[in-house]
């Protein structure tokens, strides 16, 4: 049997890490996160893309790690507010505000908005070591709805409408999410091609030397 690759999912929130693994369950790999590590640095997300923060710390966390490293930037992206708050969405209300308050202040600027479009995005970013890195994105569009509605999911899930199916993505299942959302139409589409992602890591992984320590030898 082929030795199962180590992919690192560079997240500690356990709903981002879940969907994840999830899709990828089926593959020969052993899904990690930064929790089954020792403390490391934090990234600075101070991109201003999901391209460029995706990238940052997909990168960054392989090199600390020695490891291939999945990681994602996502974001809200609402019309009538410019496109906000955009690679801003987790730290919205504040860099230790929670899901709930992140939502309840997006509601609070939307009282009264006739425009409701909005729309999520997502990069994903698979990088190894050396810095060599793959790509992939995606996009769900919907509306914000006038208040939060359900219980999965995480983020601004509950306050996210999602038209086709007449809910909020907190209503979905996470298989019903996992076939719409924006992370999880990336997801989808890296693993059309998670065979050949596969062979490229095992191509890029750095190749450590076994060094064999014979000693000092007698005369």
């Amino acid at each position: 049997m082929a030795p199962r690759t180590n992919l690192v999912i560079a997240t500690r929130n356990k709903g981002k890490s879940a969907e994840i693994g999830d899709l990828l369950k089926s593959y020969p790999i052993e899904i990690k996160t930064l929790d089954d590590f020792g403390p490391i640095p934090t990234v600075e997300e101070d991109g201003k893309t999901f391209d460029e923060n995706a990238h940052k710390k997909a990168s960054f966390t392989a090199r600390v790690l020695g490891l291939p490293v999945i990681a994602d930037d996502s974001g809200l992206m609402v019309d009538v507010l410019d496109g906000a708050p955009g690679v801003f969405s987790a730290r919205y209300a504040g860099a230790n505000a929670t899901d709930q308050e992140r939502c309840a202040k997006l509601l609070a600027e939307m009282r009264r908005k006739t425009n409701r479009k909005a729309a999520f995005e997502c990069v994903l970013s698979i990088a190894v070591p050396s810095g060599a890195a793959l790509t992939y994105e995606a996009r769900c569009e919907g509306l914000i709805a006038e208040k939060a509605v359900g219980f999965n999911g995480f983020g601004y899930d509950p306050i996210f409408y999602y038209p086709p199916l007449r809910k909020t993505f907190a209503e979905l299942t996470r298989q019903e999410k996992g076939r719409v959302s924006h992370r999880g139409r990336a997801m989808q589409t890296l693993k059309r091609e998670f065979d050949k992602v596969l062979i490229w890591i095992d191509q890029n992984m750095p190749v450590f030397e076994k060094l064999t320590y014979k000693g000092e030898e007698n005369d």
